[in-house]
């Protein structure tokens, strides 16, 4: 008799679409990340390779033995201790020996009460406060002038500070102001000189008066005789004037005036000048070759000078003739005002 047969129940399986999901996955990170028998074999030997190449050095380096840097030093100290004893101090003789100047005494002050200032010595005045050189200065200056006659000479000496004129001051017996001085007296009928007015021209010692109206003359045809005609102008300031002239090459404006040295703190001998002179219309003046002038005549001019000569001439050596002012502008430190001032004096031939 067969006995009956049992049918197990089959296990659950997951649905269709689950499983060929997962096992695309599984083959897609295997695909990509998955490693053989042979290459997981060499990765682990590369690895410990890399391991054993970092660990090499520290194996292979000896032992170094421990550094003791006294004896070092003790060699190092006896060198400088033999090259200082071997350096010797250099000592040269002086071109100009001083000179032995004997001690200066002490003057022991006094107190201050009232005196006469031209009885006193320099030794007075020191035992008053003060110093030698301006005790021997009022000695000095009292003596040319034949006496002090009022304080303000004394507070006028050089040197002599307010702070102690205004000490002394009250001590000293004279007054503080020279008395005005009187009229001067000139010669009358009972005397025996021919009278006459002051600054009236008597001989050729004597200065003649000076024009009062003065008809206008140009400025670059005058001479010092001319320009001394306007008032103020004396031969020195003539000289002056003619002087820069020839060195400007004559004048185009009568601002120019200004420009001599002279008169920059005189303005008002610059304005006697524009008011009695004139500049031509006509005028044209003296030029100078910028191409082919040395640099003693570069220099000389007014409106140039020793620096602006040099850079000039090195500049022309360098990159040839000027062929134009404008030129000039490629220099760098020449600005734009004096371009325009030396314009009319230069010549580019």
């Amino acid at each position: 008799m067969v006995a009956p047969r049992t049918t197990r129940p089959k296990p659950a399986t997951p649905p269709a679409g689950n499983s060929s999901l997962l096992a695309s996955f599984q083959r897609a990170m295997r695909r990509r990340f998955g490693f053989s028998r042979r290459e997981t074999s060499g990765f682990v030997l590369l690895l410990l390779l890399m391991v054993i190449w970092l660990w090499l050095p520290t194996l292979l380096r000896p032992a170094l033995p421990h550094y003791d840097p006294a004896p070092d030093q003790a060699r190092l100290d006896a060198l400088a201790a033999e090259l200082a004893a071997q350096r010797q101090p250099r000592t040269y003789a002086s071109r100009y020996p001083r000179r032995p100047y004997a001690a200066r005494p002490s003057v022991p002050q006094i107190a201050l009460a009232p005196f006469n200032p031209n009885a006193l010595t320099e030794l007075d005045w020191q035992a008053r406060g003060l110093p030698a050189y301006v005790a021997r200065r009022i000695v000095h200056y009292g003596t040319v002038i034949g006496g002090f006659k009022a304080k303000e000479q004394i507070r006028r000496t050089y040197g002599l500070e307010d702070s102690v004129y205004a000490r002394l001051a009250p001590y000293i017996q004279l007054p503080d102001q020279l008395p005005p001085r009187e009229a001067r007296q000139y010669a009358n009928s009972n005397s025996r000189f021919p009278a006459r007015r002051p600054f009236e021209e008597t001989g050729p010692g004597h200065f003649a008066r000076k024009p009062t109206h003065l008809a206008s003359f140009d400025l670059n045809r005058a001479d010092t005789t001319q320009l001394m005609q306007i008032r103020g102008i004396g031969r020195g300031y003539a000289r002056r004037v003619v002087e820069y002239r020839q060195r400007l090459g004559g004048f185009l404006r009568e601002v120019q005036l200004a420009e001599i040295y002279s008169f920059r703190d005189a303005p008002d001998l610059v304005d006697s000048l524009r008011k009695y002179t004139f500049v031509g219309p006509a005028f044209a003046p003296a030029t100078i070759n910028i191409n082919s002038e040395p640099f003693e005549v570069l220099q000389a001019h007014p409106y140039m000078g020793k620096r602006l000569a040099r850079v000039v001439v090195a500049y022309r050596q360098q990159h040839g003739p000027f062929k134009q002012a404008n030129d000039l502008r490629q220099i760098r430190i020449m600005d734009e005002a004096t371009v325009e001032k030396l314009r009319p004096y230069l010549r580019f031939d």
